[in-house]
């Protein structure tokens, strides 16, 4: 059941565009907010707990619905929670959607437009050197595809709609920790002691989906150049848990676009094969693991 729910949930998710508006879950901003106010009171606590308390009250209605709910009907109500739970945990925002954005943007020559649209990609701020704004933006549509789409697959398959909504509850705690403490207001202050918590907890998550994204990446694409972009070091020391994650994703990803010079081609022209390709890529991952998933379907069904 669960795994036709996610199946339902990627085919919903793809048709109903005009919803995504309802994953930005703004409303959670306020409960979160509250949770780091209360995180200033308890300032001598271990902050990663206070970030596991809070993202454990987040989980929880869900939890407990879907324990309520049982095998109820012949698992129906379930279901239905599950396709819910699952279009909410996606996104927020559709990465091909946004990649196209992009690109017109390029096109238009609007450097206004074009930051914008970047650093939606990005979540952060750009750098000034075009060729350089240029490879980051490829390498971030890489990253968001498994921030947005592949590990909240993962989690859903591993522990259903209580794992891919634990899975987005950590990441809207990292966004807000790392918003609320770039900003200088009362609640700044709160939101620094948990931002590094924050980030450390939702990597943790990610770090499982992030190789098999990876993995994905290489099949989907260039194996070796992804291969040989996965062997690359890093200086493990210098990164968190995250950034480590997020660095083999772009580098693995870039390897696998492997996109060839073109004689004559503009900054901007390239900017745009690259990103276009690495939607390319993201969406034959995605195809992937759509056929792992209906393969894992069908052996369900046959046992």
């Amino acid at each position: 059941m669960k795994l036709i729910a996610l199946l339902i949930g990627l085919v919903v998710e793809r048709l109903a565009t005009q919803l995504f508006h309802l994953r930005e879950l703004r409303w959670l901003d306020r409960v979160i907010d509250f949770g780091f106010r209360q995180a200033a009171r308890y300032a001598n606590w271990p902050p990663l707990l206070l970030v596991v308390l809070l993202a454990f009250v987040l989980v929880l209605p869900v939890l407990l619905v879907r324990l309520s709910l049982g095998d109820a009907l012949y698992g129906f109500p379930y279901l239905v929670l599950a396709v819910v739970v699952l279009f909410l945990s996606l996104g927020p925002r559709d990465i091909a959607e946004e990649v196209d954005e992009h690109c017109a943007a390029l096109k238009s020559e609007d450097p206004e437009r074009i930051r914008a649209t970047a650093k939606a990609l990005l979540e952060k701020d750009l750098p000034a050197n075009p060729e350089e704004r240029s490879r980051e933006v490829e390498q971030a549509v890489c990253v968001q595809g498994n921030n947005r789409l592949f590990a909240v697959i993962f989690w859903f398959v591993l522990l259903g709609p209580v794992g891919a909504w634990s899975y987005r509850v950590t990441d809207l705690i990292r966004r807000r920790a790392v918003f609320r403490a770039g900003r200088d207001d009362t609640g700044a202050s709160a939101a620094s002691l948990v931002v590094g918590a924050a980030e450390d907890l939702h990597g943790w998550l990610a770090w499982i989906p992030a190789r098999l994204t990876a993995i994905s990446y290489a099949l989907a694409g260039n194996f070796d150049g992804a291969l040989t972009a996965w062997r690359t070091p890093t200086p493990r020391g210098t990164e968190e848990l995250h950034a480590r994650s997020e660095n083999l994703l772009g580098r693995v990803g870039a390897g696998a676009i492997a996109l060839h010079p073109v004689p004559g081609e503009t900054i901007t022209e390239r900017s745009i094969r690259e990103t276009a390709a690495a939607k390319r890529l993201v969406l034959r991952s995605l195809l992937i693991w759509a056929t792992v998933v209906a393969a894992m379907t069908l052996y369900g069904w046959s046992v």
